[in-house]
């Protein structure tokens, strides 16, 4: 396990820093990931890593940037250290998907794809027992 595990969990209130799923559901530790990765000169600190899904962390690899959907041009993604969650991304109770309400927020839903059918299901039910916030 990651060393930073402890403080990066606990900074998120062990939730993904990206989609909000509670760590609590699976039967894993959530992931150690870096905002901007090494590969792109990110730095190797506590400030540049976030609690990330598998999910969230597989579909974001490397990435810093995406095309936001609405008007095609190059957006970054959300950055958990920078930004604020309630700022970029709303949830709609009844359907369960994370709306973007920013270009930021709708590039990070459309790059890490937070709305696929599998997320969409997961999600419904952890609004219905009280889990998602």
């Amino acid at each position: 396990m990651n060393p930073n595990y402890t403080l990066v969990a606990d900074r998120a209130s062990h939730r993904c820093e990206y989609c909000h799923a509670p760590e609590l559901v699976f039967n894993f530790p959530f992931e150690i990931e870096h905002i901007t990765p090494l590969s792109k000169q990110g730095a190797d600190s506590k400030e540049n890593l976030a609690l990330a899904c598998r999910s969230c962390n597989v579909r974001k690899g490397n990435r810093v940037s995406g095309v936001d959907p609405d008007s095609n041009t190059s957006v970054r993604l959300f950055h958990p250290r920078q930004d604020l969650w309630d700022n970029h991304f709303q949830v709609d109770d009844a359907s369960g998907a994370i709306i973007g309400t920013t270009a930021i927020g709708r590039t990070t839903v459309d790059s890490l794809q937070m709305n696929s059918q599998p997320q969409i299901a997961a999600r419904q039910l952890w609004i219905r027992f009280g889990l998602f916030a």
